[in-house]
């Protein structure tokens, strides 16, 4: 009980205040380091006939490849497509609906996927189950002959992301 008293005259309302600033600057810095300490090449890639078209054993590594498709001089789309641990091809839009402003996307590390503006780590065999949020946005794919396929239509629906 003594212990207890002399904390609660340390931890005065000031003084927890000032705690939970310093821990909220702590990770605001973590993040900010973390997030300027990947940078993810992305591949152009233009469609042909309306679809985009990768090989199915590009992505046999599990690790994820990103993509951009320049619309426009000034206007891309950046998407990615990863083999997740259970053994399907996904795919999403490089943003999600909290942080695409920030344009910064997401890196691989290890099993999971992390938004380089804030943090969050999502775990790869999630991407196109779990939407919305600063989860990866989903981007409809579909695996036919051997191939990874994606209709440019359903790309131009991620565009807003990236305006």
């Amino acid at each position: 009980m003594q212990n207890f008293s002399k904390l609660a005259k340390i931890l005065t309302p000031s003084t927890t205040l000032a705690l939970i600033g310093i821990a909220v600057l702590l990770l605001a810095t973590h993040q900010e380091a973390f997030a300027n300490n990947f940078t993810v090449a992305a591949v152009d890639v233009k469609p042909q006939n309306g679809l985009f078209a990768f090989p199915v054993s590009e992505f046999q590594d599990g690790k994820a490849r990103h993509f951009n498709f320049r619309m426009s001089p000034n206007q891309s789309i950046r998407f990615f497509v990863i083999k997740s641990s259970d053994g399907v091809i996904r795919a999403a839009f490089d943003a999600c609906e909290v942080c695409y402003r920030a344009k910064k996307g997401y890196a691989q590390q290890g099993n999971n996927m992390i938004c380089l503006n804030c943090g969050m780590k999502f775990k790869s065999v999630k991407v196109n189950e779990v939407t919305g949020g600063c989860n990866p946005s989903a981007l409809r794919r579909t695996v036919k002959d051997g191939k990874v396929i994606i209709d440019q239509r359903d790309l131009l629906l991620g565009a807003k992301y990236f305006q």
